[in-house]
């Protein structure tokens, strides 16, 4: 770490999360004086994060106060979930003062080899299968980034790693400058977060950056179905849906230029994206020298995340599938795509400023009914009038009460939301949580049938 690089300067961090939190500790350990702003109420803070910035020196400014801010800094370092267009980015970057994202502070003090994974969907998957590899292979490593620790916290604790494996999102990619992996996985990408991006094109070009320092002496893992602008490092390509790729799948196996490397029934994960995970995995551990032989034993014994296509209980011969990871439309046609019985889906959530037109043809294909809620409903019901019966639920539970209601022997209630959850819960995983336990407070059929003939007839 290049102690003392920020010894004296005023800097702000935009943004009191677990990101800005790990930025200004990070800044204050090399001697900076910090202060942290941001827009929401001190109330609506974590007591506990503004406790430990304080006992470490660090200023914290909040509520209207951050975003009118007058005060002189030599840098800003902007939390990934701060839009730089807000009052509160604004009031720095009209002023001409330098901003950073907090992953390109994290990187600039940190002196260890990156593979960083990125896409629009399945980097925690890759990024914590590949952590697990590594380290099962004798590399020395931590899932960090946008999942864990941020890159900042790994950076300022010093930990001995060979290789850090870092998931980096749009938010993260767009405010970097030197930013330099050693190997970049790009898994795939479709369009998101059109609540924060003009355009698709504005979204890919903020990704995009993830190749833009690297050289000839790097690697990128990439997606052979995805069409790339020039770019300086060695390709290894995968892909599940060709066979002009460096992986690819054929006879119930990945393989690696004809030679098959790993059955897919030794694996834990189902789904063409997931055997996409595996072949970037694989990769990624080729680039950093391993042997198949080595890779595959801990890949196979990797078991995926909740809330990503995951098996929660059989009803009354009805699966029921918690896929709440899904924050776009891409990972709902993914995991639609993975259904072979009948779905009554439950989607629905946050506006992100698409609609859900492009799913027509697969939900026509796949899903018997869908039981929509959140902010969408109704735009997801216009948008597939004609293809599928729809109704609207108010509220989780009773969109969970009506699957159950419609469910038939072998079908699967799979709630796939499409979009982001924030207009109801407080994560995906939340959202993911009430999910699974509506589903195990479920009554089956026999219980019910129990129970309804305990009761007198005149309360049946």
């Amino acid at each position: 770490m290049n102690n003392g690089r920020y010894k004296n300067q005023n800097v702000a961090v935009l943004g009191a999360g677990l990101s800005g939190s790990a930025a200004a500790l990070l800044l204050s350990s090399e001697g900076a004086q910090v202060t942290v702003l941001d827009s929401a109420e001190e109330k609506d803070l974590l007591k506990s994060t503004l406790d430990n910035l304080q006992a470490h020196g660090v200023r914290v400014v909040c509520g209207p106060a951050a975003d009118q801010d007058s005060s002189a800094y030599q840098l800003a370092v902007l939390s990934p979930g701060i839009d730089p267009v807000s009052p509160l980015a604004r009031n720095f970057s009209s002023r001409g003062i330098e901003m950073i994202g907090e992953l390109e502070l994290g990187w600039r003090s940190c002196e260890i080899p990156v593979i960083a994974v990125t896409g629009t969907n399945g980097k925690t998957t890759t990024t914590e299968m590949l952590a697990q590899m590594l380290n099962a292979c004798g590399q020395r490593t931590i899932a960090c980034g946008n999942i864990g620790k941020p890159l900042s916290e790994v950076a300022r604790e010093k930990q001995r790693f060979d290789v850090l494996t870092v998931e980096v999102s749009s938010f993260q990619l767009e405010a970097t400058g030197t930013f330099h992996p050693s190997i970049s996985v790009w898994l795939n990408f479709a369009p998101d977060h059109l609540d924060r991006y003009r355009s698709v094109a504005e979204y890919r070009a903020a990704k995009l950056r993830i190749f833009e320092n690297q050289t000839e002496s790097d690697i990128a893992v990439v997606n052979a179905i995805e069409k790339f602008p020039a770019i300086r490092p060695r390709k290894i390509t995968f892909s599940a849906y060709t066979n002009r790729a460096d992986f690819r799948v054929s006879e119930g196996a990945i393989v690696y230029h004809n030679e098959p490397v790993l059955r897919l029934a030794d694996s834990e994960l189902r789904g063409l994206h997931n055997i996409e995970n595996l072949m970037a995995t694989l990769a990624a551990g080729m680039a950093r020298g391993l042997s198949f032989q080595d890779m595959t034993p801990p890949l196979c014994a990797y078991e995926p995340r909740p809330h990503r296509c995951e098996f929660v209980r059989e009803v009354d011969g009805v699966e029921y599938v918690n896929d709440s990871k899904a924050t776009n439309l891409d990972a709902m046609d993914k995991a639609l795509r993975a259904q072979s019985k009948p779905v009554i889906l439950i989607a629905g959530g946050k506006d992100k400023g698409f609609n859900f037109d492009p799913l027509r043809s697969i939900v026509k294909e796949k899903v018997r009914s869908a039981i929509l809620i959140g902010e969408m409903a109704e735009s997801i019901r216009r948008s597939w009038d004609g293809a599928v019966q729809c109704e609207i639920a108010n509220s989780l539970a009773n969109a969970v009460e009506r699957s159950h209601a419609n469910a038939r022997p072998g079908d699967v209630v799979l709630f796939s939301p499409g979009t982001s959850s924030f207009d109801m819960f407080k994560s995906y995983a939340d959202r993911g949580d009430q999910f699974r336990a509506l589903v195990q407070a479920l009554p089956a059929a026999s219980s019910r049938r129990d129970a309804g003939a305990a009761l007198p007839k005149t309360n049946r």
